[in-house]
């Protein structure tokens, strides 16, 4: 089963985290694009963030962020 767009805009959301600290989280602002917002108020819903605007991480929210961002070191182009 192939990745929705829907998941693939919160990999993207995931991966804006800056996995080497935890007290430093995100902002989505109410301009940045509307899958971006979307994908923010899921992934509070889930569990993973704190704020439906970004926040920090949930522990399960590092979790899931370490494996998107792994996964995308993985499979990124070779150059």
């Amino acid at each position: 089963m192939p990745f929705s767009q829907q998941i693939i805009d919160e990999l993207n959301v995931l991966c804006l985290y800056n996995l080497a600290s935890s007290q430093e989280g995100i902002k989505i602002h109410s301009t940045a694009e509307p899958q971006t917002i979307s994908a923010a108020t899921r992934l509070h819903d889930k569990g993973l963030i704190s704020q439906v605007d970004g926040g920090y991480l949930t522990e399960l929210g590092r979790s899931a962020a370490e494996h998107a961002q792994a996964l995308l070191i993985i499979i990124k182009p070779v150059s």
